[in-house]
């Protein structure tokens, strides 16, 4: 249970901590963030906690990143569904604590409460297909960059920073088309609370990421195959 808990209390800091900019401080009225603090929120998040729980778990914080390290052959099948299991319980305790905090202003409304959409629930009211594309591009690069990093011939000790890193970029690029998903724990987390249209296409951001790490655990294999060629 040692791994499984790292990943629990990981992805619940990675919800508190980028869903959290997002909900409390990205839209405050003199000091807000913005979308681009949301983005370094997020990939903080994961920065941190990869030299935290790196050494435990590995970090992953995402059934897709932990999907992709299988497909790729850098994790073991059996973990798959408890590491899974507890990134989702721990995004739903995270979401569940930002909910009590969030909810202790009296200006609180929930609204989207940071949850994933396309259509007119997108910030920049993009398409279904748009966001499908982007989610699935997006989580593929965001494995194929983990995949790298974790190659025996990269620097050691600055996976966590070129992750983190990575992880900002994809909230720079993909906020104003579906508020940043590639991860299906995140998603869930926030569509729980917001109920209605969050659950009515969560499907997407399910799928989507899963694709996209597949995708990117499949092309790494090819790589290694023409490296031992």
């Amino acid at each position: 249970m040692r791994k499984e808990l790292a990943e629990f209390f990981g992805t619940m800091w990675l919800v508190l901590g980028g869903c959290g900019s997002a909900v409390l401080a990205a839209t405050f009225p003199e000091l807000g963030i913005g979308f681009v603090g949301v983005s370094i929120a997020f990939g903080l998040t994961v920065l941190t906690m990869a030299y935290a729980i790196g050494h435990i778990s590995g970090c992953h914080l995402n059934p897709a990143v932990t999907i992709g390290l299988w497909m790729g052959g850098k994790f073991s099948a059996k973990g798959v569904f408890p590491y899974i299991l507890a990134q989702v319980m721990g995004a739903i305790a995270g979401a569940a604590l930002l909910y009590v905090i969030a909810s202790g202003s009296p200006a609180f409304e929930l609204g989207g409460f940071a949850a994933n959409g396309f259509g007119e629930h997108s910030p920049g009211g993009y398409s279904l297909l748009s966001a499908l594309v982007t989610e699935v591009v997006m989580t593929f690069f965001f494995l194929f960059v983990i995949l790298g990093v974790l190659h025996k011939k990269a620097s050691p000790g600055f996976a966590g920073l070129s992750i983190g890193l990575c992880l900002t970029l994809i909230h720079l690029i993909s906020i104003p088309v579906t508020n940043t998903s590639v991860n299906p724990a995140r998603s869930t987390s926030q569509a729980l609370f917001v109920g209605d249209w969050a659950i009515d296409q969560l499907w997407l951001f399910w799928l989507a990421p899963i694709v996209g790490a597949i995708l990117a655990g499949l092309l790494y294999k090819v790589f290694q195959q023409l490296e031992t060629r």
